[in-house]
């Protein structure tokens, strides 16, 4: 049940009113609700998460790492990407109580429910606020679309196609290899 008012607005501090762990995200001062994500969907984030995780264990390179957790853009905007990643030297300023800021990369997997948040608002809000690359994973066509930043604005780096990989811009020497991911 929802601990805050309803009204056409929303902000940031009626968002911290909602209850841990309840399924919205805060997109343009609407709440947003979305189901809890399918077996798929949820396989993906696992094994994306592994790899990459492993990538950096190996590579010796920290930063942050998470899935689903609040980042606060600005006071209408609070989102919950798939997978977000933060560079080290970055990771002081903005990873606090809930992240406070851009990300580097952050990872949407697309399902029927958030397709179009995740297509349109959300990649509007994370160009606007300078995400230097995000990624979009379509599990029933089993693509990734590799977006960066460049000039405030993003432009489509790279689409690879199952059993094609594509290479991250932000973790360098990182490759999202579609046949690990699409198993």
């Amino acid at each position: 049940m929802l601990a805050v008012e309803k009204k056409k607005k929303y902000t940031v501090a009626d968002y911290m009113l909602l209850e841990e762990g309840a399924p919205f995200q805060l997109i343009n001062y609407d709440l947003v609700m979305s189901p809890a994500a399918n077996p798929v969907h949820q396989a993906i984030v696992a094994r994306l998460s592994q790899l990459i995780l492993n990538f950096l264990e190996l590579k010796n390179i920290g930063g942050y790492t998470a899935g689903t957790v609040d980042v606060v853009f600005d006071e209408g905007n609070v989102l919950q990407p798939d997978f977000l990643y933060i560079t080290p030297e970055r990771e002081a300023d903005i990873v606090k109580n809930k992240i406070e800021g851009a990300p580097d990369l952050t990872i949407e997997i697309l399902s029927p429910s958030n397709a179009y948040y995740d297509l349109r608002q959300k990649k509007d809000v994370y160009e606007k606020y300078g995400v230097r690359e995000y990624v979009i994973i379509d599990p029933i066509v089993q693509t990734i679309e590799l977006y960066a930043l460049m000039d405030g604005k993003y432009y489509l780096h790279k689409k690879a196609k199952k059993p094609e990989h594509l290479d991250s811009l932000v973790l360098a020497g990182f490759t999202f290899d579609l046949n690990k991911i699409f198993r």
